[in-house]
């Protein structure tokens, strides 16, 4: 049975239907881009940072749309739902449209400034593992359960969100993990998603460019875990046993916490954790360590390297345990997972590692770098950028983070977007300077990745920072393909390693 503009307003609190007659017209469908609608769909006019969809509604109309949603009545011959925030009411709206597909599913959310797709992916290698299908949102792909898109962002749209929900419904899917970025959270793109567990990884500075202070950004990452009431939805089996997943050694811990109006679960490397690691090993090949649960303790081996994923393997069995999946199950899912651009290893057959991380934040660059220390008795060279039109003020940051942890650093160029490319690299070399470790500035970013190969002796680490799984550069004008470890390969092979 299709709905009614009647229907899609009913959904919405305070939503009034604007034009006689139109109330019972059916919506087959919810675009946000104008150039997207379909006849029979309804057109929701979002007010943007650039544009205003309100401006595009005649063309919507003139594509055939069926309805529209809007802030203020536009004079055009179509009824009209009226709202308050049209981001807003979107996904309610598009929930509604779709069968409220997170309803049918376990929603998993995992936020924070570092580990969130690897803790997604050791999340959906885990469900799969214990027997279900699970699909994922995230800034690497998504997974709808029987196909793999690219990802243009880690939190897409909210209409996009419940239509990539409602297809891992309709191809089996029984859980959803996704990625749920600050941007995402305040631009309400989880409105009309109910989550079911909450993933707390840590926090620490990034997208002041979007979040005018710290504060500000931990509140949004905090709004997932306000979000986390209990539901109609629980009578049916699939939304009971509601809970936060959090980090009790970061020191913004007892904040998510008090924010959790749920259960908490606790996982870290020091006592008191619900769920802990000791006896942690960490070596190239990846991560050893003895998990203590209240399921009883287990030997874990991952393949994945460095201590940050550590905290990102707990996080992933914390909630396996929240689940009531098999422990060992659960283990046997995490220990054979790998993600693309997280500390991948690109191999030619030379006598020097290196590596390809996508960390691009001070904190999550400390973190790949000494991972990187502790796997060599070598060099440590470090390629490190910054992207244009984000957050200047962590630019110096990068810089002095790499200056301090490697011995010699390549400054150049991420994805400068609108600004120029040597200003960016101005900024970050300023951190550099605040230390003695040698560095060049080589802005074009092909030409910095095999500067640094070609410094490599043996036993030494490259470490090419920023970019991780991205197969593109953004530049003022153009993007163009572009792939750190596709180059990597090439200087490798410039230097005689097939």
């Amino acid at each position: 049975m299709s709905l009614t503009v009647t229907d899609l307003a009913a959904a919405l609190p305070g939503a009034k239907v604007h034009g006689a007659g139109g109330e019972d017209r059916p919506i087959g469908g919810l675009a946000y881009d104008s150039r997207q609608v379909r006849p029979g769909d309804l057109f929701v006019c979002i007010k943007g940072f650039v544009h205003d969809g309100h401006d595009y509604a005649p063309e919507a109309a003139a594509r055939g749309a069926a309805a529209l949603m809007v802030e203020r009545v536009l004079p055009l011959p179509l009824p009209q739902i009226v709202v308050t925030d049209c981001r807003r009411a979107m996904g309610p709206a598009a929930a509604r449209l779709f069968g409220d597909p997170s309803r049918r599913l376990r929603v998993i959310g995992v936020t924070g400034t570092n580990g969130k797709t690897t803790t997604t992916f050791l999340i959906r290698a885990m469900m799969e593992a214990a027997g279900g299908r699970c699909g994922l949102i995230g800034t690497i792909e998504q997974s709808v359960g029987t196909r793999r898109l690219s990802a243009t962002r880690t939190t897409p749209e909210s209409a996009d969100i419940q239509r990539l929900l409602a297809e891992m419904v309709a191809n089996g899917c029984t859980a959803a993990a996704m990625e749920v970025s600050s941007h995402g959270l305040v631009l309400r793109r989880t409105e009309g998603t109910e989550f079911d567990v909450a993933v707390f990884t840590n926090i620490t500075q990034d997208h002041f460019d979007f979040h005018r202070t710290f504060a500000e950004y931990r509140e949004a990452k905090a709004m997932l875990f306000r979000s986390l009431v209990t539901s109609a939805g629980q009578q049916d089996g699939v939304k009971g046993n509601k809970c936060g997943v959090i980090n009790a050694d970061d020191p913004n811990a007892p904040y998510f916490v008090a924010a959790t109006p749920v259960r908490v679960i606790t996982y870290g490397l020091t006592e008191g954790c619900d769920v802990r690691a000791k006896e942690v090993q960490v070596t190239a090949d990846g991560v050893r360590y003895t998990l203590v649960s209240p399921m009883g303790e287990r030997p874990v081996r991952l393949r994945l390297t460095g201590r940050f994923n550590v905290y990102n393997s707990l996080a992933a069995i914390a909630v396996g345990l929240n689940e009531g999946l098999d422990l060992d199950r659960v283990l046997a899912g995490i220990e054979e997972t790998v993600v693309p651009g997280r500390f991948e290893p690109v191999s030619a057959g030379q006598d020097f590692s290196v590596i390809v991380d996508y960390a691009h934040t001070p904190d999550s660059l400390a973190n790949v770098l000494q991972t990187a220390r502790s796997l060599t008795r070598g060099r440590v060279i470090c390629v490190i950028g910054a992207g244009g039109d984000r957050d200047r003020s962590k630019r110096p940051l990068m810089g002095e983070v790499a200056a301090q942890l490697a011995d010699y650093v390549v400054v150049t160029s991420d994805n400068p977007r609108s600004e120029e490319p040597e200003a960016i690299c101005r900024d970050v070399a300023e951190g550099v300077r605040r230390h003695a470790t040698p560095y060049d500035i080589v802005v074009d970013r092909r030409e910095g990745i095999r500067r640094a190969v070609g410094l490599a002796r043996a036993g030494d680490l490259v470490l090419i920072a920023g970019k991780g799984h991205e197969t593109y550069q953004e530049f003022r004008d153009r993007t163009v393909h572009f792939d750190d470890r596709e180059e990597a390969r090439k200087a490798l092979q410039e230097r005689g390693y097939a």
